[in-house]
């Protein structure tokens, strides 16, 4: 049985997504697939399709780019929820314009109240250099915010890199 919450984040390109999918698979729930990303340029059209195209007809599919409460709320303790992923549903708050600590928070109260044990995929975007420009310093520190909370409430963090899982909280069931 899969814990509460569990949190995958890894670099792009890192397997992160591949590693969450197999996961929650291996729980044998139901699987529930909640897409965050907006469908901006033909590169992020494909990489959708990469990434429906790798899910078997099983998985229960649904978009939600800023409020994933609904789909929360819907879900039940049969299911498991996979949330790919909370860089872009963040993205997608920033570029709207919205309050960033009102959004965290009620991502963390709907992750907290769904009867679905649940896994959110998320870049690590703090490896890399200081960004040259303020709009993109001000997305690696709200992200970076992001991922120690979810970290906080997360029951297992995984960090992913090449593939290969390491567990950074908590045991793999």
């Amino acid at each position: 049985m899969l814990p509460k919450l569990t949190f995958v984040l890894g670099g792009a390109a890192s397997g992160k997504s591949v590693w969450a999918e197999n996961y929650l698979l291996s729980s044998r729930l139901a699987p529930v697939y909640v897409a965050t990303s907006r469908v901006f340029d033909d590169e992020i059209k494909m990489r959708v399709e990469l990434h429906r195209s790798r899910r078997c007809d099983r998985w229960l599919n649904f978009e939600a780019d800023l409020d994933l409460s609904p789909v929360l709320m819907q879900t039940d303790a049969t299911q498991g929820v996979l949330i790919d992923c909370a860089t872009m549903w963040l993205s997608n708050h920033l570029l709207d314009d919205n309050n960033l600590t009102d959004a965290q928070s009620a991502l963390l109260s709907g992750l907290q109240a769904t009867q679905s044990p649940s896994v959110i995929v998320s870049n690590e975007v703090g490896h890399g250099i200081v960004p040259d420009n303020a709009l993109a310093r001000g997305f690696r520190e709200a992200q970076g915010r992001l991922n120690i909370a979810l970290a906080a409430q997360a029951d297992v963090v995984v960090m992913v890199i090449a593939g290969l899982p390491m567990v950074l909280k908590g045991q793999l069931p």
